[in-house]
């Protein structure tokens, strides 16, 4: 079925996409901290937001970070927050981070291949403490958060190569999900296009 979504819409008409949505369903509800693997357009984003939308923080924001957007100083800053003066350039009334704005909710975040070694130890800290510390603070904050991981890289090949902490990985994949391609689910298709042709439909008034 078609979800209705802002982030857009899921259809799970092949076999792989309903064992993935029972897996969602069963892990939704939880606290587990799950990872989202496949390639990029596959709906590794879309199915986050499901997973959120059916667990106990859906009344809370649901608030996504690319790994991979932002050079290593200013994505600490973005997930941590700082305070006022705790670096050049830095807001005299600091900021709170995406943790925070997180806060009783979800935090996703995308293309966490792309992590430096650095912020995976903090990012590991985050996890198994569920504290954290903004930058320029001395005062540790707690985060009540979801924690999604979602990747289009091998993690377990970059753990090999010494790219990506074996402990953070293995506290990511909790629980693992494969998102395939639209390739090795071609049933899809029409059930895709047809939902499309409808959207569009509706919106051009056709």
């Amino acid at each position: 079925d078609a979800q209705d979504k802002d982030q857009g819409f899921l259809i799970a008409e092949s076999p792989a996409m309903q064992g993935i949505l029972r897996a969602v369903h069963e892990v939704a509800d939880t606290e587990a901290s799950v990872l989202i693997s496949g390639e990029s357009g596959t709906g590794k984003e879309v199915i986050a937001h499901y997973i959120h939308e059916n667990s106990a923080h859906h009344e809370k924001e649901m608030v996504a970070i690319n790994c991979a957007s932002l050079p290593e100083s200013l994505l600490e800053a973005e997930l941590f927050g700082y305070e006022k003066g705790a670096f050049t350039g830095a807001l005299n009334q600091g900021k709170p981070g995406l943790i925070a704005a997180a806060e009783g909710g979800t935090l996703l975040l995308d293309e966490i291949g792309e992590l430096p070694l650095n912020m995976q130890v903090k990012l590991l800290d985050l996890i198994q403490t569920k504290s954290y510390y903004t930058i320029g603070s001395v005062k540790p904050m707690t985060a009540n958060i979801r924690i999604i991981a979602a990747t289009n890289r091998n993690l377990a090949k970059m753990v090999e190569f010494g790219q990506f902490r074996e402990d953070l990985y293995y506290r990511l994949n909790v629980v693992p999900l494969y998102i395939p391609p639209l390739r090795e689910r071609r049933s899809e298709i029409p059930h895709l296009t047809h939902e499309f042709l409808k959207r569009f439909n509706e919106k051009y008034h056709k």
